[in-house]
This record gives C-alpha cells, structure tokens and sequence, in this order.
C-alpha cells in the first residue's frame, strides 16, 4: 500500500524542516526524509561547526595581538582534540532533537535514499509514496573533479571531523570553504596553502578588501597562490605531490592534507528527476520565480538544490523554503525578497558583503559615492591590538541610500546586519548617522563610516 503526503520534503537540512513545519501547522500531513542524519550541511556539516572551531582561532589570534600589550601569548595553543570535542557537543545531539521536534509539529519522518518513480510518486528505501506536493531541499555537494588523484581529497565534511590536524595543508580553490578553514588551521599551528585558479580570490567580494584580507591572512601564515591549478596529485610514503601550473610554469608542493574548496553543486544525482518529469540543469532544479517547478507544478524546490536568483547561503534557503510553502497552501505566485541580503566569510577577521559591488552599481547607471575608510587605526581596533581593517559603502548620490556595503574588520558582521536592515527598510545614511549608538563598541563607528 502507497503512503500519501500533503506535502512530501526531500532534504531535511533547516530549509526542509522550515517547510516541513509550517505546512504541517495548518493541517496538512507532511513527510520529511533525508538519506543522511537529519541537519543538513549547516548545522552538520558547515557554518554552525566550523564557527566552533573558528572560535579557537579567534581566541589564538586575539591573545597574539595583544602579545606586549599585557598579555603573554607564549606557549598559547589550540588542542584541537578537546576543540572538536566541544563542536561535537553542538553536533551530535542535532539529529536526535530536530527530529523530535518535527514529530512534535506533526511531521512524519522518513530514511532512506528518495527517487522519483513518477510526477507524484517517489520510492523511499524501496517503499512506494505519493504526495500532492513534493518539495525539493537536498542542499548542495562538492562539484566533482577530474584530475589524476583527485580521490586523495577530503571535503569540507571530512575537515570538521579530522581527529588531528596535520602541519602541511593544500587547500584547492579560492571561495569560502578554503579562506574560513585556513584561517583555523593556521592559527592551530599548520602551514595551510590555498591554490586559487583565478586572478583573484573571492571573486564576489570587493577586489580592494580581498587583497587586505589575503594580507592580513599571509601574516598569519596563510599563504595564497594565485593562477595555480592541479594537473595531478600523487601519494608517497611521506604524504602527497601536488603537481601544479602556475601561469604556465610546472611545480610541485608537498602535503600531509589536500582540502576540496573549489566550489559546490545542487545534489540531484540520486533522485532520478527525469523520471519525475523535473527539468534540472547544473544549478539545480529549474524553477519559476516563485519556486514552482517549470515542469512539473507538483513540484517546488528551495536552496542550494534549486536554480534561483538567491545566494547559496542558509537563511537563503530558508527564506525560499518558506515562501515556497507559503505558496503550496494558498496556490500564491510569490517570489522571494533577496534584498539587502548579507554574506561574510569567516576569517579572522571577517569579510562581508551587503548589496552590490562597485562595478555593479556603476554597470547599473547609479549616480554613487564610493566612501572608502581605512579602520585600522581606530579605537575599536586598537583596543585589541587588531591593525587590518576598512570599509567601502556605496551611496546612491541622488537619494542619500546605501546600495552597497563591503566591511573587513574585527566583529563587522553584526555590524553589516545593521546595514542590512536600513538598506531593506530605505533608511538614509543622514538617518542613520543621526541614530545615538552604544559607545564604546563597533556598531558606534557606523556614522563615522558613513
């Protein structure tokens, strides 16, 4: 006998679950299932954990600012065995208690591996299911590689559970996964390498704050090559030969560790979407703006796995999720609000993005003023002894609003939430800057970046 669903949620990370839940809320009979422990990357596998562990580079990075400045860093180290300890802390219970919660709201949990059998038809484990809605959240994968000895890689999963870490680290592309898991391994006493193809790393953000934040990093022992690629990886005895092309010029590193960063893809393989009658392509499920498939209307899709306009970041996918149920209940066409959305890469310090880029706001015919502020000077940086920071906001001359903000310095991500929120609500910089801050903190040097 065939199981029937309301709503059925492939993808039991946080987007899955926010559909799960607020579907079931108003009545419907809902089913979650995912073939991994239920989580999904963020709070398993990527931005919850590796925050924990960041937090122990933070404490390493913070005490060596202050080194003759009254505090005695020598001898300070991370043990990283008592450090993925504590992340573990945070991990381990997840499954366990986010199930329970969705049983609590009502939600049927499922496991196994899920293939479409038909437009509302799907096999679970090997047992039939039909549901009138069917949700896709299944996140994203590393992108596959092609070259000799690729299989000698890890992933970002197989660094946030590394019992020890080695000295000599590889980590190959230059996104977020390789800069964020650097910058702990460095401070944990490795000598980690980024290997970036391009001329630039971190393409989405400001090419000016990049470039200090690959300064500040190289002070810290990351070291960043540009314009290199993999040709092969073979493995020795005594570790690994990364045999690499630098702008034409053959070389070769030695590792203990090679680290896949170079970039993500929708997972998709394991649902047999043509079978379902869902048109997908290489960013996922292809979709409407309200993230109806264009395919098949029984189908949605929300997150890393659907082909949207939003970045590839959590809250993101949560967001989508909740609008795409929002519209399963009402038979609504509404589309996601992407606006004034931010993104950090959580370095030490921290990298961020709110709105456009300077070429961005120009190709788009705005009449902007470019206010550049080098921070490093600054009280609220040198009161812990940190010298690297500045700020770039974007005003648009003609109506007094921030379109861009872009922050490098300590503790600017919650900073940048305040930007978020006024460049989402049309708030001027003369308004903000005529808003009384708690002084002293970081959020107080907002009017005068302004």
């Amino acid at each position: 006998m065939t199981d029937t669903y309301d709503l059925l949620v492939i993808g039991a990370g946080m987007a899955g679950v926010a559909a799960a839940t607020k579907t079931a809320s108003k009545g419907w009979r809902v089913g979650i299932v995912d073939a991994l422990p239920y989580g999904g990357t963020c709070a398993l596998r990527g931005c919850d954990p590796k925050k924990i562990l960041r937090r122990g580079a933070e404490v390493i990075d913070a005490a060596r600012l202050m080194g003759g400045k009254g505090i005695d860093s020598n001898g300070l180290s991370i043990n990283w065995e008592d450090l993925m300890k504590h992340k573990h802390g945070f991990t381990d219970p997840v499954p366990h208690n986010m199930e329970q919660d969705l049983r609590a709201h009502g939600v049927e949990t499922l496991h196994g591996p899920t293939t479409f059998t038909g437009p509302t038809q799907v096999d679970i484990a090997d047992k039939p299911y039909e549901a009138s809605k069917i949700l896709i959240a299944t996140g994203a994968v590393p992108r596959p590689l092609d070259f000799p000895g690729h299989e000698h890689l890890i992933d970002s999963s197989d660094f946030l559970n590394l019992e020890t870490l080695p000295r000599r680290i590889v980590f190959l592309g230059g996104g977020f996964i390789s800069f964020e898991f650097a910058h702990i391994a460095a401070r944990a006493g490795s000598t980690p390498i980024i290997l970036d193809r391009g001329a630039r790393p971190l393409k989405a953000f400001d090419a000016d704050l990049v470039d200090l934040l690959v300064k500040r990093g190289s002070d810290a022992g990351v070291d960043v090559r540009r314009r290199t690629s993999i040709t092969s990886i073979t493995k020795s005895s005594s570790g690994y030969t990364i045999h690499t092309d630098t702008a034409g010029t053959p070389d070769s590193i030695q590792a203990d560790l090679i680290v896949h960063g170079a970039g993500r893809v929708a997972e998709l393989s394991r649902l047999d979407l043509d079978a379902g009658q869902v048109a997908h392509g290489s960013h996922g499920v292809e979709v409407a703006g309200h993230l109806q498939s264009t395919t098949n209307p029984a189908v949605y899709a929300a997150g890393d796995a659907a082909d949207t306009a939003g970045p590839p970041l959590t809250p993101v996918a949560v967001i989508e999720a909740k609008v795409a149920a929002s519209n399963m209940l009402k038979s609504a066409t509404t589309v996601p609000d992407y606006a004034a959305t931010p993104t950090a890469v959580f370095t030490v310090p921290e990298l961020v993005r709110v709105g456009m880029l300077e070429q961005e706001a120009q190709s788009n015919g705005l009449n902007i003023d470019v206010r550049y502020t080098d921070t490093s000077g600054w009280y609220s940086n040198y009161r812990i002894g940190e010298t690297a920071g500045a700020t770039k906001i974007l005003v648009d001359k003609d109506t007094d609003l921030i379109v861009g903000a872009h922050l490098f310095g300590h503790g600017y991500a919650e900073l940048a939430n305040t930007i978020s929120v006024a460049m989402k609500h049309g708030l001027t910089t003369r308004q903000l800057k005529s808003t009384t801050a708690v002084y002293p903190s970081t959020g107080s040097d907002l009017g005068s970046i302004l």
